[in-house]
């Protein structure tokens, strides 16, 4: 499994960023985890991770979120658990105090941005337009979640962004199914994908970590990321403000 740095225990580091793993150099398929019950939680990583996906997305979208990143931090080691659906410098400091190790953003404001570059862990802010990512560029990140990907351009204004912004790589999450995810992966700007078709709703509420397992090893190999995942590379640092 790849190694990744501690979370900080808790709140916000005052220091600058220090280089830290990428999360997209963790896989190429990131399962997105949203979450009724926190005790799905650990049961349900366990299943991803012994399928060959052990960088996990957990959504703060509902009241559940923290606990289950939590609850997978304690009782699942071998999991890269990170807190998704990060919106606001309260919820950065929440998910560093649940022990998540990545963070990702659906979008960037000036204070989550601030926020996230001082967390001390790996950050997706997301960006859905080339002058977002322009605006994340000058701050030195270089790493970002394309999103809502399918919905705002998909494959074809993912690769149109290749030649201008060469030093921009994207996590293109949103819209992406297991026949889509090829195409996405195939660019030279796209690493990983993040989604949840590998966490289908109905197998999630029978608690059928069988075929969860079995979803998750399927779109392991298809990304490529059987037996095990790339060496990761260094991420973001500080600079102007994000407009």
């Amino acid at each position: 499994m790849t190694a990744m740095p501690d979370a900080p225990a808790s709140g916000l580091a005052t220091s600058s960023v220090p280089a830290a793993p990428s999360v997209l150099d963790l896989a190429p398929v990131v399962p997105v985890v949203t979450l009724y019950d926190a005790d799905d939680a650990v049961p349900l990583v366990r299943a991803l991770v012994a399928g060959g996906l052990p960088a996990v997305e957990i959504t703060l979208r509902t009241p559940a979120g923290l606990d289950a990143v939590r609850a997978v931090t304690r009782d699942v080691p071998d999991a890269i658990v990170g807190a998704g659906t990060v919106l606001t410098p309260r919820q950065v400091s929440g998910a560093l105090d649940a022990g998540a190790r990545f963070l990702v953003s659906p979008g960037c404001t000036d204070g989550l941005l601030t926020a996230m570059l001082g967390s001390g862990v790996p950050v997706l802010p997301g960006v859905a337009t080339a002058s977002e990512a322009m605006a994340l560029l000058e701050r030195g990140v270089g790493d970002m979640k394309f999103f809502p990907a399918e919905a705002a351009g998909g494959v074809r204004y993912l690769r149109s962004l290749a030649a201008p912004l060469p030093s921009a790589r994207f996590c293109a999450t949103g819209g992406i199914d297991a026949a889509r995810a090829a195409d996405y992966l195939a660019l030279p700007n796209v690493p990983c994908v993040g989604g949840s078709w590998m966490v289908p709703a109905d197998a999630v509420r029978a608690g059928d970590w069988g075929r969860i397992e079995r979803l998750a090893r399927a779109a392991a190999a298809a990304g490529g990321t059987l037996p095990g995942a790339p060496e990761p590379g260094p991420v973001n640092s500080a600079g102007a403000p994000c407009r």
